[in-house]
């Protein structure tokens, strides 16, 4: 594998770098490599490494995912749905936990507990979270 899924994914940062979406022509972040390995359905089909890919979290477009050549990965093509791009409480918030947003926010108790599991190293946002980022600042 490439460099870009070798990196260390354990603070779940993406770079910096921007990019934008071919369908809303909106600017987003870079996501790691190692974050659409995990969640696309047939990762070994494409050769994932060789491209820089960005994440769309706009509810309202189709993409997830796009490189800097426009090629798009859709929801339908990833192992699970988006929370953020779903318009339901019992979306997942926390992929590291499987913590919906309702559960979040009549339970606040629960945005504790991922502070404490993230805080000792026991998350994996970088390879579960579609975004690729910890989800601890979508909590209510």
């Amino acid at each position: 594998m490439s460099d870009c899924c070798s990196t260390d994914c354990d603070t779940a940062r993406a770079p910096a770098k921007k990019y934008t979406c071919p369908l809303n022509r909106r600017e987003y972040r870079q996501v790691p490599c190692k974050t659409v390995m995990h969640q696309i359905r047939t990762p070994w089909q494409e050769p994932l490494e060789e491209r820089s890919f960005y994440f769309c979290d706009d509810p309202e477009c189709d993409v997830v995912y796009f490189d800097e050549e426009d090629n798009v990965i859709c929801s339908w093509e990833l192992r699970s749905g988006i929370g953020i791009k779903q318009d339901s409480v019992t979306a997942t918030l926390c992929y590291c936990f499987d913590i919906s947003f309702e559960q979040a926010s009549l339970n606040a108790g629960l945005k504790e507990y991922v502070i404490n599991k993230t805080s000792n190293g026991m998350c994996e946002c970088a390879t579960r979270n579609p975004s690729g980022k910890c989800c601890l600042k979508d909590f209510p």
